[in-house]
């Protein structure tokens, strides 16, 4: 089998990414071409936040995004927020996910963000456990969320 490509996200993968997320949340609408299409041209234009992927044999395997935040605090060095880390079923368990996730790592560290902050909807012990060998800790702060009603 190939070696997997890292790499930052791209124009033309908007369809595979769309596809890949399908698998993160199954759930969720399907978003409307024409506005999907917005969208990634935004993100790829002012790079903002940022994705990577694995590429694997020409698919899109695995995939997370970066968004670098401006800080007026910790000598005004920014913050990484990592959220949408997901592979696709056919690629688990090779080490992708791991790989992208220290590639979107390595770039924020690369950006002289001071932290990297995560933040998981799984309660399933797998998941809390790979992000941990991925750098990640528990229970370092404490993670709030409001969604709109």
């Amino acid at each position: 089998m190939a070696e997997a490509l890292i790499r930052e996200a791209v124009a033309a993968d908007l369809h595979p990414l769309l596809d890949l997320m399908r698998h993160l949340h199954p759930e969720d609408p399907v978003l409307d071409p024409d506005r999907a299409r917005k969208l990634w041209a935004s993100i790829i234009q002012h790079r903002s936040p940022l994705v990577f992927l694995a590429e694997e044999a020409g698919s899109v395997a695995a995939s997370c995004t970066l968004a670098i935040i401006p800080n007026l605090t910790r000598g005004g060095r920014p913050f990484g927020i990592i959220e949408n880390v997901v592979t696709h079923p056919a690629h688990r368990r090779r080490g992708l996910g791991r790989r992208v996730l220290a590639f979107a790592m390595d770039r924020a560290w690369d950006e002289n963000c001071y932290k990297i902050m995560l933040a998981t909807g799984s309660t399933r012990e797998g998941t809390l456990r790979f992000y941990e060998t991925c750098g990640f800790t528990r229970g370092g702060k404490t993670c709030f969320e409001a969604r709109r009603p």
